[in-house]
């Protein structure tokens, strides 16, 4: 005990004390104190930016967590790799050379063999008309630049179906419940 606390404790009067107290309901969990929920090892994630920063950030978070990444600096790239072996998720910036993100989603959503893969979108534009046209094209997410880890990963999880492995939203709630029956699923 230190000088201060025994000089506080006997300047303190009998009822300064406090006294016990219920205990408070518990607090809903920290961000960081919550376990992260994790895809499966080996998800194959396409990283489609023009920026090197951004593709070295997604690229060590993702593989970090056990992710297999490729990457493409722009649309066309990205269709290639995409064809040669398709990914099970896609990060997608809109603002590309040559075709920009918008078009390569509306590429991505007409091919039937790749209409089943989750893309979720970014941008650095601060402006809520870019994610409402990526929405109604058909990304299931939308991130904001500059994003953090914490961000990536709650993205990726709201996107996990009872396998752990990501899914497009409607999918994902569709096998959630089939493979979970009872429990509801997360809120889109």
């Amino acid at each position: 005990m230190s000088i201060f606390d025994r000089l506080l404790g006997s300047m303190r009067r009998p009822t300064d004390r406090p006294e016990a107290t219920p205990a408070a309901p518990a607090a809903p969990v920290e961000r960081r104190q919550r376990k992260r929920v994790n895809a499966r090892k080996g998800i194959k994630v396409l990283i489609i930016d023009d920026s090197p920063t951004v593709v070295a950030v997604l690229r060590k978070a993702l593989r970090s967590a056990g992710y297999d990444t490729r990457e493409a600096l722009d649309a066309e790239q990205g269709l290639a790799l995409i064809a040669q072996d398709p990914p099970e998720l896609i990060f997608l910036d809109i603002i590309l050379p040559g075709m920009n993100g918008f078009n390569a989603l509306r590429a991505i959503r007409k091919m039937p063999e790749w209409q089943h893969i989750p893309v979720i979108m970014i941008s650095g534009n601060e402006h809520a008309t870019e994610q409402f046209y990526a929405n109604r094209i058909g990304a299931d997410d939308f991130m904001k630049k500059p994003f953090s880890r914490h961000e990536i990963f709650a993205r990726i999880e709201m996107l996990l179906d009872g396998q752990l492995i990501p899914r497009r939203r409607s999918e994902a709630v569709s096998t959630a419940m089939s493979t979970n029956p009872g429990v509801p699923p997360a809120a889109p």
